[in-house]
């Protein structure tokens, strides 16, 4: 299979002299952890993240995504999809833009995690369960935590979303970049957190996703790729016998897996 075949095409874009304001509602509007940059012809820059431009406060509204974008991985419609996918996950992207070829650098498409994990078929030597793929050691919060503190978290361990816990130790809910930004409310908490004000910044369960979505240990990756599809999440979380959270099984955790299974 290659990458014409599952890629989308005419992609939502942004040029690199536009202002990092605009870029920031089109992440909220779409619920994009990133966008392609293009110059005025539509020949790629590069790729602007949710890290970097959510961090531009309103104090500085006039900044412009020229200076932000990131390189990306050259990815043609005419290239074998598992090289994408590895591409991708050496990135650590979960979208990728696709140039008509390697010398004429105009963006044709985009391919992202989930067009890969929803048409390409699991290599029969994939782990048979989450437990084998999963992020283990992880992080949780509660409801009552300041966003500000949370996405600060997020940006030092690069951490996408992360399980909200009941008072038990119970699984309730996830507390995801996308819920941020799709608030709106990201700067204020920001701003509230550097004047020393941290009391006054939102707290997670004004905004945290629910239900919490588990697996246990024991079920098998192809349903943990069909419960992201399904559900149109980014992760979900898993639990040991007792019900307690074990580990996180993103759409990375899952890329990865097949793209390991192609290479053995």
């Amino acid at each position: 299979m290659i990458v014409n075949e599952i890629m989308s095409e005419e992609p939502v874009s942004i040029k690199e002299s536009e202002f990092v304001t605009h870029a920031r509602q089109l992440m909220r509007d779409y619920f994009f952890r990133g966008l392609v940059v293009v110059d005025e012809g539509n020949r790629l820059v590069g790729m602007l993240n949710d890290q970097d431009i959510m961090n531009v406060t309103s104090t500085r509204s006039n900044v412009t995504v020229g200076g932000y974008a990131r390189q990306s991985p050259t990815v043609t419609p005419d290239m074998d999809v598992g090289k994408a996918a590895k591409l991708m996950v050496q990135s650590k992207q979960n979208r990728v833009p696709v140039v008509k070829s390697t010398t004429d650098r105009t963006v044709v498409g985009v391919l992202s995690d989930v067009d890969i994990l929803k048409n390409v078929e699991l290599p029969r030597n994939v782990s048979k369960t989450i437990e084998a793929i999963m992020t283990k050691k992880v992080k949780t919060c509660s409801p009552d935590e300041r966003i500000s503190r949370v996405w600060n978290y997020m940006i030092e361990t690069d951490y996408t979303g992360i399980p909200v816990v009941s008072k038990k130790g119970d699984p309730i809910g996830m507390i995801t970049r996308r819920d941020i930004i799709k608030s709106g409310i990201l700067r204020m908490s920001i701003e509230d957190e550097r004047a020393t004000r941290p009391n006054e910044s939102p707290k997670v369960e004004r905004i945290m996703s629910t239900p919490a979505y588990t697996l246990s240990e024991n079920d098998s990756v192809k349903r943990a790729i069909e419960m992201i599809i399904y559900h149109d999440i980014g992760r979900v979380t898993i639990v040991n016998d007792q019900g307690k959270i074990s580990g996180i099984a993103d759409r990375q955790d899952l890329l990865e897996s097949m793209v390991n299974g192609w290479s053995e």
